[in-house]
């Protein structure tokens, strides 16, 4: 304990951990509250499906979906969230330790800072059960260590880069076993790989890296960490690397409008006030790249840093930002990218900082009260209706009707569980059928959380977006057998005319009634269904 006091009482040592500790104490909050999203409902059922891969991701989100689920026993919007919550705080702090390597100590306070304060760091990465997680923990991981590798304790500060030739060490390994694992999170840790050989090509001392035994070692190490998603899709005839590849061919002409909203919405998750300095600085430093003159070995320090930043930053920045002119693109797939620039804009911050305090003061502590309003705001709006009308906990009257507001598809788990619960002739019809079904992939997730407790019987989905399903069950296994269908009220006539042909009889079941702040937002329908007849079509799996 006196070491430990020791510790914190130096001030970047208390300042790094209050820091944390409060970012996960409002994460964690965060993760408690909201009810489970669409993608982290299905990423349960991964843990339901344990296999080497999945149709849309590899296998790390579900090993951190059912981190919490197997520690506790409890499924919960919190359970299922922890690895997140953890996670995300591991790579804050390597974050941290990257930026005072790359910098100074006073740069990475302000780069701890400005990604705890960033929204779509705080959920996609920090709270919400998804790949990103995983993905930003290995990322900053293999960023911190290459750092390590190319710029080494001495080499510190704006002194040259000393004229012995570089020597490849063992980092060198661990770098190629995390870009496997990074891989191993989402197929985005390609562009952590390509990124690095990129650097070392475009670096004339670093070039010898690519090279060295180390390297030969850390390939072996890497195509081990990527082995269960080659081993899965071998298997499947390359089904999920053609669905991720596809993903990226234009699907309709180019809009330079659609690029602009698609720049500015962005901006927007980033938080304005940190986005558009993100792209500036990262584009400044792109530009002092092309301006620097000496090419030689004994490059100053500052511009090999800043490169290797910007190599494993702006691709995807750019690369993502220009798809979304001719296709929606998910706000998390450049976000990687601009969580490295988050190193530059902490290094700016900190020369901002010597000028004028004042200013990046009231910059950090404005935009640190403004994220967290409307992070409350939109938390309150969510679980207890706060923006809703009618609603019992609606400010001032409230403006959204339910109909007309998509939060309420993010479903209330526990009432819905309770619907089940509560129900003697719903829980009957669940015990005497074979399977249970609905026609929305992200509502069979929601549905296999809310009845995890209830002793439920296997989940399917009917429909042609059927993603893993596709390969937890084959097309036939249901045929001869009952299943109760479960949908919303608003897709329960589409649904019911879907499925008509392909059972004997269908006949309604029960309905339950999902309220927020005291109004009826959501209503579930459960239908049960005699005899599966044939096949439902699939146009992909087993």
């Amino acid at each position: 304990m006196p070491a430990l006091q020791k510790w914190l009482r130096q001030r970047d040592h208390l300042y790094l951990t209050s820091l944390l500790a409060v970012g996960l104490v409002l994460r964690g909050a965060i993760a408690l509250w909201l009810p489970p999203g669409f993608d982290e409902g299905y990423y349960y059922l991964y843990t339901l499906h344990p296999a080497w891969s999945y149709f849309d991701h590899p296998l790390m989100v579900a090993l951190t979906t059912g981190l919490g689920v197997g520690l506790t026993g409890d499924v919960s919007a919190f359970t299922i969230r922890l690895g997140a919550l953890l996670l995300h705080t591991g790579s804050l702090l390597l974050l941290y330790l990257t930026s005072a390597r790359l910098f100074s100590h006073q740069a990475a306070r302000l780069t701890l800072a400005i990604a705890t304060l960033i929204p779509i760091f705080q959920l996609g990465f920090g709270t919400l059960t998804l790949p990103d997680s995983p993905l930003i923990f290995f990322w900053t991981a293999t960023l911190y260590v290459s750092v390590r590798e190319f710029f080494g304790e001495r080499d510190s500060g704006t002194q040259t880069l000393p004229l012995t030739p570089y020597r490849g060490t063992y980092r060198l390994a661990i770098v190629g076993l995390l870009v496997g694992l990074a891989c191993l999170s989402k197929y985005h840790g390609l562009a952590l790989g390509f990124g690095l050989v990129a650097f070392c090509l475009t670096s004339p001392r670093y070039r010898v890296a690519l090279i060295s035994p180390w390297t030969l070692l850390g390939l072996g190490l890497f195509a081990l960490a990527v082995l269960p998603i080659v081993l899965w899709n071998a298997q499947y005839d390359w089904v999920s690397l053609r669905f991720q590849s596809g993903r990226a061919i234009p699907g309709r002409g180019y809009s330079l409008l659609d690029l602009l909203v698609t720049f500015l919405a962005g901006a927007g998750y980033l938080f304005p006030t940190f986005g558009f300095p993100l792209w500036w600085v990262s584009g400044n430093a792109l530009v002092g790249q092309f301006n620097q003159k000496s090419r030689a070995a004994a490059v100053p320090h500052p511009s090999r840093k800043i490169a290797l930043i910007l190599w494993l930053s702006l691709p995807l920045m750019l690369i993502f930002t220009l798809m979304g002119g001719y296709r929606s693109i998910l706000p998390t797939w450049a976000t990687p990218g601009f969580w490295g620039a988050t190193l530059l804009l902490g290094q700016h911050a900190a020369i901002w900082q010597q000028r004028s305090p004042k200013a990046v003061r009231r910059w950090l502590w404005g935009s640190a009260l403004a994220v967290t309003s409307l992070l409350l705001v939109a938390l309150l709006h969510v679980t207890i209706g706060a923006l809703q009308k009618p609603g019992r906990y609606a400010l001032f009257g409230g403006w959204v009707a339910p109909s007309n507001d998509a939060s309420v598809q993010l479903i209330n788990i526990q009432q819905l569980r309770r619907g089940f619960a509560d129900t003697p002739s719903l829980m009957a019809a669940m015990q005497a059928t074979d399977f249970l079904f609905t026609n929305d992939l992200y509502l069979a997730g929601q549905l296999g959380m809310a009845i995890a407790p209830l002793h439920p019987k296997p989940i399917t989905c009917f429909d042609q977006d059927l993603r893993g399903f596709a390969f937890w069950s084959t097309r036939d296994q249901w045929v001869g057998q009952d299943g109760l269908l479960v949908t919303t009220a608003a897709q329960a006539q589409s649904a019911l005319n879907q499925y008509q042909p392909y059972f004997k009889t269908i006949q309604k079941v029960a309905d339950i009634s999902l309220q927020r702040g005291g109004a009826i937002v959501q209503v579930i329908e459960i239908y049960q269904c005699q005899t599966l007849l044939k096949p439902y079509p699939r146009p992909y799996g087993l």
